[in-house]
């Protein structure tokens, strides 16, 4: 198995290689150059499986046992998935009038970001702990991402973790997940704009090869393929579960899942679709909240930003660069680097790009999208709630919305994704008139001291953070270079 950039310009990388970077060199994203092939055998297979064996035998499809060993392989992702608060990793809650929500939030930070990124750190740190060296992960994050790498990667002693986050865009859970992290090995900062704002002094660092090579940067961003791969085992899981699937005769065709998704950066879709690629049978709903670029690209092809994002209910999805649409792009156009090249570098100069009718045709063959307002969300928490007694956190009921507005195939199942709990998203929680016990973790958080610096904003921001940030780097590796502590 080997990778390459959507961009065309890398290729034949190993999984070691793609783990420890970020962006290709290129600028594009990483990918393997082929796909495997999930037969119906296979899925026949894979009936009686759990999850975490689910993601085991999903990343022996990625990892080739010469990098890490089927038996070693096992260990580290059965390490990962210990800490959840559910035997089963995930759960899958049946609720009145169909509706069928697969739980992806019970690790630590309480967001589906914990199932790749605990899993993603343990074969970071199986590489480091085999090859003596150390890195340097980067993140930004509009919300979950950075917390889930915190607490995965945290203490570590062959990994320094350097987070941002956009101060005053986040919940208080989210934001304390990250500044009450006090290891030596854990460097948080809050900039002052959105998280589209930090994605690009980190696009400069990572495309700096030499600060890459000398401080073996890295991303834990769905960026990463790692976070991705991983990912592929939730939509794999979900069909095996819910699909009817079991009751299909050996030689019967394999039925349909539909599976609704809420969507930011575009990762967890992104996941489906390689899935999908890969043959699963899946069809695929994006619902997004008014930060609505991928609506509007998959209903009218237009692939371009809004002049600003819009703050909303569902914080972890104001997002108007979703950047792991390069990859679904890419897989779109027969894995035509070129092309991929010549659009995203069109869009991340202007901001815009209109997809021609051709391309846009084979999205909305192979997309469905929705676009839900605040008033949406509250009214849908409303609704799950009086009809079930169960809260949806405000991204899920992005998702969810869609069961109650959208005609439903009876012939199909549907699932609808659940991102992450309530208990991290007080504010919707209450517009909607709801109430949710905290758990008694997050209360704790609030007792806690907190370590941060800010990234304010200023007329030359991008250049002014970039600088920052690498100062910070090249620091903390200076320290780390003599065995030392950073924060006394």
């Amino acid at each position: 198995m080997h990778y390459c950039s959507t961009r065309g310009g890398v290729c034949g990388w190993d999984f070691r290689d793609v783990l420890f970077s970020g962006f290709a060199p290129d600028g594009g994203m990483f990918m393997p150059e082929s796909l495997p092939v999930l037969s119906p055998e296979t899925l026949r297979r894979w009936k009686g499986l759990n999850y975490t064996q689910l993601v085991v035998e999903v990343a022996s499809l990625f990892i080739p046992p010469q990098l890490i060993p089927r038996d070693d392989l096992q260990v580290l992702v059965g390490e990962a998935l210990t800490g959840f608060s559910v035997p089963e990793v995930v759960r899958i809650a049946q609720l009145n009038g169909g509706l069928t929500v697969l739980e992806l939030f019970h690790g630590e930070t309480l967001a589906f970001k914990d199932l790749a990124m605990t899993c993603t750190v343990r074969f970071l740190n199986y590489f480091l702990q085999k090859e003596k060296h150390r890195a340097t992960v980067v993140v930004g994050t509009s919300g979950d991402t950075g917390g889930s790498a915190i607490q995965s990667a945290k203490g570590l002693c062959g990994l320094d973790v350097v987070v941002v986050y956009p101060r005053g865009r986040i919940t208080p859970v989210q934001e304390k997940h990250m500044i009450t992290c006090l290891e030596d090995n854990v460097h948080v900062f809050a900039a002052d704009g959105s998280s589209d704002d930090i994605d690009q002094p980190l696009r400069r660092l990572f495309a700096d090869q030499d600060l890459v090579k000398s401080y073996r940067l890295m991303s834990l961003n769905s960026v990463n393929w790692s976070r991705v791969m991983v990912q592929l085992a939730h939509f794999i899981y979900a069909y095996l579960q819910l699909s009817g699937v079991q009751q299909v005769e050996a030689d019967g065709d394999l039925p349909e899942l539909e599976v609704v998704v809420p969507t930011g950066g575009a990762g967890n879709i992104a996941a489906g679709f390689i899935v999908k690629q890969m043959g699963l049978p899946l069809k695929l709903v994006a619902m997004v909240n008014s930060n609505d670029i991928v609506h509007r690209t998959v209903t009218s092809g237009d692939f371009s930003m809004a002049a600003n994002v819009t703050q909303t209910l569902a914080p972890a999805i104001d997002i108007q660069d979703p950047y792991n649409m390069e990859r679904v792009f890419w897989l779109l156009l027969g894995k035509d680097g070129a092309a991929v090249k010549t659009m995203m570098e069109e869009f991340q100069q202007s901001h815009r790009h209109t997809l021609p009718a051709n391309q846009h045709k084979l999205l909305s063959q192979i997309l469905s999208t929705g676009s839900v307002s605040d008033d949406g969300i509250l009214e849908t928490m409303r609704r799950c709630w009086e009809e079930n007694q169960y809260v949806l956190c405000p991204h899920t009921a992005v998702a969810v919305w869609h069961h109650y507005n959208c005609p439903h195939n009876a012939q199909i199942n549907r699932c609808y994704i659940a991102t992450a709990s309530p208990a991290k998203f007080q504010t919707a929680v209450q517009k909607a008139g709801l109430t949710f016990d905290l758990p008694e973790a997050v209360l704790a958080l609030d007792k806690l001291a907190t370590r941060y610096q800010n990234l304010e904003r200023s007329p030359n921001w991008c250049k002014d953070w970039e600088h920052r940030l690498r100062e910070q780097i090249q620091s903390v590796s200076a320290v780390r270079k003599n065995n030392g502590t950073y924060y006394s």
